[in-house]
């Protein structure tokens, strides 16, 4: 912090010499060979750091977790998933409590995610957390927006073992 104060401090004393907004004696003693030339190192603000290279290209952009269409992709890939993989009939039939839990958790350097969570009514009547990340350009060959989810519960493969906590920020 106290360097950013001297750079503000010497940023400032240089423009004032190079406009001629000095005065008294130390203006009349200094000599300046290029009034109008100011480094532009020392004129520095303490803002962020420029994002990296492959940040550049991303927006920010998320869907909200109460988006209908992260909703419904969800429904129809946990539906496919217990089907197919593990012959059950369980099904998401709605969600309440849906809240946000981070956003760009990671910081701007990140491939953008919306990380959320929700209370998932199942077939079964047992309420059970799911927790999901909406990312951008996260489908399919990095064209739209993705969207990981766990089941509490039922991550039977445990990919995002234990207990759900990897898809979790």
């Amino acid at each position: 912090m106290h360097n950013v104060w001297r750079m503000k401090v010497v940023a400032l004393a240089a423009a004032m010499a190079c406009w001629g907004q000095v005065s008294g004696a130390a203006a009349q003693d200094r000599v300046n060979p290029a009034p109008y030339s100011l480094d532009r190192s020392v004129i520095m603000e303490s803002t962020p750091v420029d994002p990296t290279p492959i940040e550049r290209h991303y927006y920010g952009w998320v869907p909200p977790c109460e988006d209908s269409w992260a909703l419904t992709r969800i429904n129809a890939f946990f539906a496919e998933t217990e089907r197919s993989f593990w012959a059950s009939p369980l099904r998401i039939q709605g969600y309440e409590k849906i809240r946000e839990v981070a956003y760009r958790p990671w910081g701007y350097g990140k491939i953008p995610r919306r990380y959320c969570e929700a209370m998932a009514l199942m077939s079964d009547g047992k309420p059970r957390p799911i927790y999901y990340s909406l990312i951008e350009d996260g489908g399919f060959a990095g064209i739209g927006s993705g969207v990981e989810w766990c089941v509490q519960g039922l991550d039977r493969s445990w990919a995002y073992a234990p207990d759900c906590q990897m898809a979790r920020p």
